[in-house]
């Protein structure tokens, strides 16, 4: 009971990272996950139960624990192949997490009847036996969750976390049924586990490196040998130029460095909410040497990336301070930076908590009276999200702006710049190609409820288009 419960929560933590380099990481996925694994347990849960009052569960016992770890081997292969099939959204996500998941879950879920069904002697003891069997499912939720989630996650690529997992359901479930003398070999079953190991063993991951937060790969460009990109679950993150730090790919990164450009001449103090492919810190520091940095990362494995692969050379000047950027801005004095670029995003939605209006107060306290906040958020569509971020910023700014496409937003997600300022913005010179300012701010608002802390629907905004 206590491996079986904690082998389903396993599953259901590192089903997050096997889908995420194909849908992302959202609200979404890991709603489609979890609902996916309850729903198997529902369904286990029920038939085992039936199955137990027809069977004698000795004989079942074993088999379905092997048979779960099979299924676990068996959802690799499954994400690999249909991953990249249904693109991304709610009904990938739960189809993907459905044939992945819910039969391991739904087979390791069936154990639990079959064992109160074996134990039940006597009706005298039902609510001990019941209970303890509950406490000890339990227990073993509570410890795949904390051990999966604080230590292995970071420690171990999830692929062979799953293969380890299904190998020891096998071989406790193989002595389970020995032991209780009701499961006999079976050669179909043994070729069928076998064949299931070998393809999770052979089923690529997309990633060349794993975090505890993303998925991902460092690629040279074929073209250009000093170029690398850095592409994070399923998204192209950050273009380096390992050569010329001055050199910008993306559009939003060109219309942020028009903002720094636009600052007046000097040094300046510059504060990075996301280090990502530290294009920006670079940016900076090649621009208006003798500028001081600090970028705010929350995934310390992609310093490390961004120190031996993409070219970031930390400083005194230039410092990097591992954590999540909304408990590091408190400790931040008021009134330091010249400006605070936001750029943090877990797939293509800013983390929610640092959307809201109580996480800007905190950016606008660490700003000089001049300062400027430049903001990266994607959204295309009716810009729902774009434009209730920009509300939240003029909440507590007295000035705000929005860089747009010059075509305008369509319903594809682009990449929307959000300007912040105690005193008027300064003239920007954006280059036609890559944006233009929103002329009428206060009607891209059009009344655009501000985000909270008490509400923050980051996910469901950026979706609805």
């Amino acid at each position: 009971m206590f491996t079986t419960s904690a082998a389903v929560l396993v599953l259901e933590i590192l089903a997050g990272r096997l889908l995420a380099p194909f849908v992302g990481v959202s609200l979404e996925t890991f709603t489609g996950i979890i609902g996916t694994i309850l729903a198997g347990i529902a369904l286990g849960s029920g038939v085992g139960g039936k199955m137990a009052d027809h069977r004698p569960p000795s004989t079942m016992i074993g088999p379905a624990i092997s048979l779960g770890g099979v299924l676990a081997w068996g959802s690799l292969p499954i994400v690999t192949a249909t991953g990249p099939a249904f693109g991304n959204g709610p009904m990938a996500i739960v189809l993907v997490s459905a044939l992945a998941f819910f039969l391991p879950a739904c087979v390791l879920s069936a154990v639990s009847p079959m064992v109160a069904k074996l134990r039940l002697s006597d009706l005298g003891e039902t609510g001990e036996v019941v209970g303890g069997l509950s406490a000890a499912g339990t227990l073993g939720a509570l410890f795949g969750t904390f051990f999966t989630g604080f230590v292995l996650v970071s420690a171990v690529p999830t692929r062979p976390v799953i293969i380890g997992l299904g190998g020891l359901l096998v071989v406790l479930g193989v002595a389970i049924g020995v032991r209780l003398g009701g499961a006999k070999p079976d050669l179909m079953m043994a070729t069928i586990g076998v064949a299931t190991l070998a393809a999770a063993a052979l089923s690529s991951s997309p990633c060349e490196f794993e975090t505890a937060y993303f998925c991902g790969s460092v690629i040279e460009d074929a073209e250009r040998p000093s170029i690398r990109v850095l592409e994070l679950d399923d998204l192209r993150h950050a273009a380096i130029d390992l050569d010329d730090p001055t050199w910008l790919e993306f559009r939003y990164t060109n219309l942020i460095a028009d903002v720094v450009d636009a600052m007046p001449a000097g040094t300046v103090t510059a504060l990075h909410v996301g280090g990502g492919g530290f294009t920006m810190p670079r940016y900076v520091e090649a621009t208006r040497p003798g500028s001081d940095s600090l970028v705010l990362e929350i995934d310390p494995f992609l310093v490390d990336v961004a120190k031996d692969e993409l070219g970031l050379v930390t400083s005194d000047r230039l410092r990097v301070e591992v954590g999540d950027a909304r408990l590091a801005v408190d400790d931040i004095e008021a009134g330091v930076y010249d400006i605070v670029v936001g750029d943090a995003f877990a797939s293509v939605a800013v983390p929610w908590h640092l959307t809201t209006r109580e996480f800007v107060a905190e950016i606008a306290r660490s700003l000089k009276p001049d300062g400027i906040y430049v903001m990266n958020v994607i959204d295309g569509g009716e810009s729902h999200f774009a434009r209730a971020e920009l509300a939240t910023l003029a909440s507590e700014f007295e000035h705000v702006g929005a860089i747009i496409p010059p075509d305008g937003v369509r319903e594809r997600p682009v990449n929307q710049i959000l300007l912040a300022s105690q005193l008027p913005l300064p003239a920007l010179d954006i280059d036609g190609e890559h944006g233009v300012l929103v002329d009428d701010v206060d009607a891209y608002i059009d009344g655009a409820r501000v985000l909270t802390d008490d509400f923050a629907p980051v996910d469901w905004l950026t979706r609805d288009r």
